[in-house]
């Protein structure tokens, strides 16, 4: 699980393999919580624990980081 660098707060963003042959997506996860974020256009796959709350401020920082998930995922995924 390739963990996406350079996106700070209290969230990790980060990759599986097993997905590389699905849609860019990212997921993120906190404590025992996790969701999965398709990237083009960022919409909610999978919600795990994660309050609406946390998942706009999630939905959020995939949009202002969109740059650095997609060089993530095509570094891993290619």
């Amino acid at each position: 699980m390739p963990t996406v660098k350079g996106i700070s707060g209290p969230y990790r963003f980060f990759f599986y393999s097993f997905d590389c042959d699905e849609p860019e997506q990212v997921h993120a996860s906190r404590e025992k919580s996790t969701c999965k974020f398709w990237i083009s256009p960022i919409s909610l796959v999978a919600n795990s624990g994660f309050t609406p709350r946390e998942l706009n401020s999630i939905r959020i920082t995939v949009e202002a980081n969109t740059k650095i998930i997609l060089e993530g995922w095509n570094e891993h995924c290619d």
